[in-house]
Parts: C-alpha cells; structure tokens; sequence
C-alpha cells in the first residue's frame, strides 16, 4: 500500500521541516505487522513529494491463529495490500509530530495553508466513490478516484481506485483526516477496538469531525461498528445526540422508524417464534440478539429449555440483562439464559449446544465477503437442526414513500437482498452443507413485490 504527499509551496523542500524527514535518506520504521518506508521521489524547489510504502508481513498476520480469526485467518486477502488502518497506524508511527502540527524550524510554515495533493492506492471503496467524496469534499479537498478495475470486483463495482486529493490547508490537517479516513473507508480494523479508540479519535478529529456532515458515519465505522462506543464518541462531539444513550425502549433507529407504521418489528418476532416452535427444538441461540427483545419472548415460553443470546457489543448485551431481570428478583432461573459477548465470525463452543440458531436481521449488517465465513461457522461447524433467517426484502423497498430509490433502511446495512438473490444465497447454503430451506413472508404481502421481511427456515 502506498501514500504520497506533496506540494508545490516554495522552497517545496521545506516540506521535510514539517514531516522531520529529511529528503536525502530513507526512513525505515518497524511495526509489528511489517516494515515502513518514508522517501522523497521528488525534492526540488518547485515540488517536493513523500512517500510512504508500507509492506505487511501476510504470514505473520495469520501465524498463530488457527482459523478463529475472520479473514485474517486466511492466506489469501487483500489486508496486506490494500489501504486500511495498517496504513493508518504506520501514519501515525512514522509521522507522528509532523500530525500535531509542531515544527520546531518552520512553525509559521506549519500553521499556514499550502497547496497538498496526497495519494493513496489501493483503497477499500466499502461504499463506492459517493462515499469517498461524501467524506473528503466537505473538508475542502477535491477527489480525483480512478477506479482499479478487475481487482476483487463484484457486479461489475470495483473495489479498490487510485485516490488523489487536491486542495489548500495545513499539512497536519491533511495527516489526520488521512488518519481518520482511511480505515472509515475500509470499513474495518486490524485490531481490537476499545474505548481508548474514542480518545484517538477525538484527538484526530479536533476541529473538523464535530461539525462534517457524516460525521455519525465515520465514528461508526471508525469504531468498527461497536454502537456503544459510538454512542459515547457522538456524545462527546456533540451533546444533543446524548438520548441515544436512553435505554432501548426510549429510542428509535432509522429503520424502526421506517416500519413502525406497519407494526414490522412485533410481526416478525411473532413470526420467528412461531418457526422456533414449529421445529421442535428446545435450546435456542440467538445470534446477534441485540438488547434481547427476541429473547424476552422466548423466556415465557414453557417448551423453551435454554437460551442464548450472543452479541458483539457488551452496551447492548448489559441491556438485554437488565430488559431480562438476569440475577433479579422475578427473572429467570439461574441457566436458562446466558448471554454471551461475542462475534459470529469467531467459532465458538459456548452455544454448540443449542438445536436452533436464529439470526433475525442480521446478515445484512456483514460484508458480502464476510458472509462465507459466517456460513461455515453456523451451518458447517456448529451445525444446528435448524437455523432461521430473515432479512430484508429489498424488492418491497420501493413502497416505502420516505426512503429513496436505491437507498437501504438503515445506515449501518452493507446490502438487502431481493427474493430471487435470498432465495439463491439459500440454495447455495443447501448444497454446501446439507440443509433445505422453507421461504416465507413477514408483514402485510404486495401482490408484486411481496412482503416486507423474508424468512427462511433451513432444517438439517
């Protein structure tokens, strides 16, 4: 992977001054993923450009990890090419006074405007040149994004471009939106994500993330997704989102708000239940539960032996128990649910018990590419009786007045599918591992464009 930056400020060789590189040696920085390299292919008066090359060691990601690990457990991927938060913290590594706009020698130089163009290639476009520019262009830069075709595309979009941005501002600003950006568009992290992330970003993002219109967007995604760190980050850079840390019941996401008027939500939980029950199985995992609204209908259910609900943010899991009354006067007894903090991109033992998996509203908030793994782990190495899906059915979105052409129900949603494309995902899961699918309706049903939510009930 590869970054670039360059002016044409004159002297142009005043840009070692601000990054503390001097443009006749090669700068050689050791992570613990690889090897950075700083150099100057340019330095003249007139223009002067850095860059920084950044070599990933692929099997040291990998070594050690068994095949618990998403795709890094895999030999094959792009994470030690492609542009991501590696780049991100090489950046921070290697030029790390020059990002807090210190120069000891040209101070007046480093808090001035000057004309930049930085380079970055091969970039992750999770979201398409609309979202590059949706992040970039309001911080004044112009885009210049050629897409690399061929590489990893799918549906004819590519997936990575060549990104060139242009414009006039302080060099340390440029660092960190790059900083911040780069793995915003990645749409991942390399590694775990807690709440030191937030004060990173906050530092990062001091005098511009708090007022970018898709500021909510970026902390998301920087967060790798995590709603309760996102939600303390929002809260931080602006105090008005605080009621989004009422409890569950007092808030309203886009898409509840969206289907509210159809009483979406209490169809489909109603629906999952009765599928549960029609399969017979007694120990139940929920995966994805979420604050536990599944969950808490299941629990007064007689026929239902044991519960699980699994989840990757411990904000929503803390919810879930108090929604539950777990370890309270009046909640379940001590067994009957357990709540487990985890991914379903990991395998894991702790629910291999359960004869019924359940993943409602959930696979559309993964990355296409990610789906396969997911897979293996559900329907090929735990293995349950039955497992039941449902998701959105994209075809029904054109009847939906308030939402946009084209436009998904929630934000945070990485694709819907159509019936045809649900039912052939499902198809491929059958002849893979051995399961046949029943597909049915959630919802008030359109003649044409069926109903709102889809369902399938795969049995082993």
């Amino acid at each position: 992977m590869f970054l670039s930056i360059a002016t044409t400020h004159r002297p142009a060789t005043d840009l070692g001054f601000l990054l503390h590189k001097h443009p006749d040696r090669l700068h050689e920085t050791d992570l613990n993923f690889g090897k950075a390299w700083l150099f100057y292919p340019e330095a003249t008066e007139e223009r002067c450009e850095a860059a920084l090359i950044l070599d990933v060691d692929p099997v040291g990601l990998v070594r050690g990890k068994g095949q618990a690990d998403g795709l890094l457990d895999q030999y094959v991927n792009d994470r030690p090419y492609a542009a991501s938060s590696f780049l991100s913290v090489a950046l921070n590594k290697t030029l790390r006074t020059a990002m807090t706009g210190v120069s000891k020698e040209r101070q007046d130089l480093a808090d001035s405007d000057l004309p930049l163009e930085a380079v970055v290639t091969p970039l992750p476009l999770r979201g398409g040149e609309a979202l590059v520019r949706s992040l970039f262009e309001p911080l004044g830069w112009t885009v210049d994004l050629t897409p690399i075709e061929g590489v990893g595309s799918i549906a004819n979009a590519a997936r990575y471009g060549h990104l060139k941005l242009t414009g006039t501002g302080r060099l340390s600003a440029l660092l960190n939106h790059l900083y911040v950006l780069i793995p915003v568009m990645d749409d991942a992290k390399h590694y775990w994500v807690g709440e030191a992330e937030i004060d990173k970003l906050m530092a990062k993002g001091e005098g511009w993330l708090d007022s970018h219109p898709a500021r909510d967007l970026i902390v998301r995604r920087y967060l790798r997704n995590r709603g309760a760190l996102a939600r303390v980050a929002l809260e931080r850079l602006a105090p008005e989102t605080a009621s989004e840390a009422l409890p569950p019941e007092a808030r309203v996401a886009p898409e509840e708000a969206l289907e509210a008027p159809i009483r979406l939500n209490d169809l489909r939980l109603d629906a999952v239940v009765q599928a549960i029950r029609a399969t017979g199985g007694a120990v139940i995992a929920d995966l994805g539960c979420g604050e536990g609204k599944l969950l808490y209908r299941l629990v007064r259910e007689r026929w239902v032996h044991s519960l699980f609900g699994l989840d990757p943010a411990a904000r929503e899991l803390e919810w879930a128990a108090k929604r539950l009354k777990l370890n309270e006067f009046g909640g379940p007894p001590e067994g009957r649910v357990t709540l487990l903090h985890g991914s379903l991109t990991y395998r894991d033992s702790r629910w291999a018990e359960a004869d019924v998996a359940v993943l409602v509203e959930v696979i559309e908030h993964l990355d296409e590419d990610r789906l396969p793994l997911v897979e293996r782990i559900v329907f090929g190495e735990t293995a349950p009786k039955s497992v039941i899906v449902t998701t959105p059915n994209a075809d029904y979105n054109a009847l939906f007045s308030n939402l946009a052409a084209g436009a998904f129900r929630h934000p945070d949603h990485r694709f819907e599918w159509s019936r045809a494309q649900f039912e052939a995902w499902a198809a491929r899961i059958g002849e893979t591992y051995g399961y046949t699918a029943a597909f049915s309706g959630i919802g008030v049903e359109d003649a044409n464009l069926g109903s709102p939510t889809q369902m399938a009930v795969f049995t082993r």
